[in-house]
């Protein structure tokens, strides 16, 4: 099972998104968000303009499905 881990941070008056792939790879916003909400909502937004990533991921899990 593939894991993708998604996670806010507090950074000056909000928040930090980050996106945090299997082997221990993330990627930070460079941006804060008001809220831990809105700051998840951004890494995931982030994860879904990512296709080849994503399609790389489930090349390696053949169990995992991205919907497409």
């Amino acid at each position: 099972m593939t894991t993708l881990t998604l996670s806010a941070t507090p950074k000056g008056n909000g928040y930090q998104a980050t996106v945090t792939f299997p082997g221990g790879v993330s990627i930070t916003s460079a941006e804060s968000y008001p809220s831990v909400g809105e700051a998840i909502t951004a890494a995931a937004l982030k994860v879904l303009e990512m296709p080849v990533r994503l399609e790389a991921l489930e090349a390696q899990d053949p169990g995992l499905s991205t919907g497409a």
